[in-house]
Order: structure tokens, then C-alpha cells, then sequence
């Protein structure tokens, strides 16, 4: 498996189990109380943090582990990079343009905050998961 590959499944792993620890705290501390009654600032950014860490944390792991290819890129690791990047930063346009149609309609602050996070954590996601396939199925260049 190529490196570049591994940090994208790392990418994708941390997005998803760090949104999904976000929203069970959310949740449990909902306690039949309205969602937007609930203090969710600090685990939302608790749990970006502690994703950021664990990320880093991975890579270092995996390139101590095995460290052949961990600081070589070639044309296709780039190009690969650059199109799942773009992929992803689809879902970044989607919740700034939601947030902001939100925030003009007088949206209760919860919703634009968790609106923006799903959709930073979809972007990592679906980039992590658009490279994965191009290193799996193959990369046509345009």
C-alpha cells in the first residue's frame, strides 16, 4: 500500500470516529433538553483537537513503522492528492453556502456550527475515500 494511501485512510478513520464521538457527547448531553439548549462548543472543538493530534499522531506511527516511501511523493501520489482534494473540498463550498443561507435566515447558532463541522468532516471523508479508489482501481489524469 502506498504511503499516500495510508494517510488517507488514517484521514477518513479520525474524521468519522472524531465527528461520532462529537455527536454522542452532544447527545447524551441532550437529555430530552432541545439540541440547542445544549453547550456543545467545547467538545466540538475538543474533538477537532483531539482528531488533529490523533491524525499526527497516526502518521508519525506509520512512518516510524514503515518508513519506506514516507517522504517520497511521485507525479501520480500528487496528482492523486490534488483530485481528492478538490473532490472533498466540494462538501467545504457546500456548508459555507448552507451556513451562510442559515445565518441569513436567523438560524439558532448550534445548527450553523454543526452544519459547518459535517460538512468539514464529509470533505475529509469523501477526499480520503476518492483517493483511496484512485490507489485501489486506478488514476486517469486529465
Amino acid at each position: 500500500m502506498a504511503f499516500e494511501e495510508k494517510r488517507a485512510w488514517i484521514m477518513g478513520l479520525v474524521a468519522v470516529a472524531g465527528y461520532a464521538a462529537y455527536v454522542i457527547i452532544v447527545l447524551g448531553r441532550a437529555d430530552g433538553e432541545p439540541l440547542t439548549d445544549v453547550h456543545y462548543a467545547a467538545p466540538l472543538l475538543a474533538t477537532v483537537a483531539a482528531a488533529t493530534v490523533t491524525s499526527i499522531a497516526l502518521n508519525i506511527a506509520v512512518s516510524i513503522a514503515s518508513p519506506e516511501g514516507a517522504n517520497e511523493k511521485d507525479q501520480r501520489d500528487r496528482e492523486i492528492h490534488r483530485a481528492g482534494y478538490h473532490i472533498g473540498q466540494s462538501f467545504t463550498v457546500v456548508g459555507g453556502v448552507a451556513a451562510l443561507a442559515m445565518a441569513l435566515a436567523n438560524w439558532d447558532q448550534f445548527w450553523i456550527a454543526n452544519v459547518l463541522y459535517l460538512c468539514f468532516m464529509l470533505s475529509a471523508v469523501v477526499a480520503s475515500v476518492a483517493k483511496i479508489v484512485a490507489y485501489r482501481r486506478g488514476f486517469q489524469s486529465w
